[in-house]
């Protein structure tokens, strides 16, 4: 087995056992609602539609895929219900691709916009910090210099942290005093990223939702800021969100993309729960592409998101 094909294989597999809540639950319902069957009608898909909203997928994106689904059955005149995992599964694939959910092969950048500027936002609790450090990580193996800055001020404990995860990945971490202005230390760690010709800045930022107008002001000044020292920067806007919520995640992603003009999403926390059909519905609502998703607590537990690949653990191959 090549090197590379070892590495995919480990992908797979990671990808498959941080799905196993989900695929376990999702499969052991679908299997009752077949059960028995010998064709999809009304009472199929509406067990169907349970199965999908209590899986998280949510209820406007549940009620697409019941459409699209009995569009094709009557579109094929007739589907068996032992069809319905394959149909399921290309319904929801053909959603994700509608939605501007591309796939990303790896951890790469533009090359055309150094330094490569990503602000991360996103509530406490949801991993966010975790993400940064994982994500510099991979950078730093593809080659590129990375900068991280501390601009959630307002924590103390996430300033140690992002040290901590700075010093472990091997990466410049600045920061300021506790309760310095956020802004301040995103100029500081850009004009040092600048200077030093690094490939990618990170920066994090508080994870206080405390009104929708402060949390606006106070992403816009940083954003203004970064501007000024490197034009058209951040270059990327990533919420970080906490699939185990459900939800609560949707609720996350509302507040978030009114305050600022949110361009990817990194769902974490997928291999402690059974509610991984929220990747599918956040994707649907928010039209905002899933960039990364979080399998596992271990450093190379991060990975890029890739619709089928997602799709085909998720349902089985």
């Amino acid at each position: 087995m090549g090197l590379f094909n070892f590495f995919s294989k480990q992908k797979k597999e990671t990808l498959d056992k941080g799905l196993e809540k989900t695929k376990e639950s999702m499969f052991s319902k679908l299997s009752r609602i077949v059960a028995g069957k010998s064709k999809v009608d009304e009472d199929v898909l509406d067990d169907l539609e349970e199965v999908l909203i209590t899986s998280d997928v949510g209820v406007n994106t549940t009620l697409k895929i019941i459409e699209r689904i009995e569009a094709r059955a009557e579109k094929d005149k007739y589907v068996n219900a032992e069809e319905l995992n394959n149909i399921l599964r290309e319904e929801i694939v053909a959603l994700l691709t509608e939605n501007n959910t591309t796939d990303t092969e790896d951890f790469s950048i533009p090359e055309d916009k150094k330094p490569y500027v990503i602000m991360v936002v996103g509530v406490n609790g949801v991993g966010k910090t975790t993400t940064i450090g994982k994500l510099a990580n991979q950078f730093k193996k593809a080659g590129k210099s990375v900068y991280l800055g501390a601009a959630d001020t307002f924590r103390a404990a996430a300033v140690e942290q992002l040290v901590i995860w700075g010093e472990r990945v091997g990466v410049p971490v600045v920061k300021q005093a506790m309760g310095s202005d956020p802004a301040s230390v995103a100029f500081d760690t850009l004009s040092s990223a600048k200077a030093n010709n690094a490939d990618v800045v990170i920066i994090d930022t508080a994870g206080r939702l405390h009104n929708k107008i402060g949390l606006m002001n106070e992403l816009s000044k940083i954003k203004k800021v970064m501007d000024k020292i490197i034009p058209e920067a951040p270059h990327e806007v990533l919420l970080v969100l906490d699939g185990s919520t459900g939800q609560n995640a949707f609720e996350q992603a509302t507040q978030f993309t009114a305050a600022t003009d949110v361009t990817a999403l990194a769902i974490t926390k997928l291999d402690g729960t059974a509610k991984g059909g929220v990747v599918i519905g956040i994707s649907d609502q928010f039209k905002i592409p899933v960039k990364y998703i979080g399998l596992g607590e271990g450093i190379e537990d991060l990975q890029v998101f890739r619709r089928k690949e997602f799709v085909d653990s998720l349902f089985g191959e």
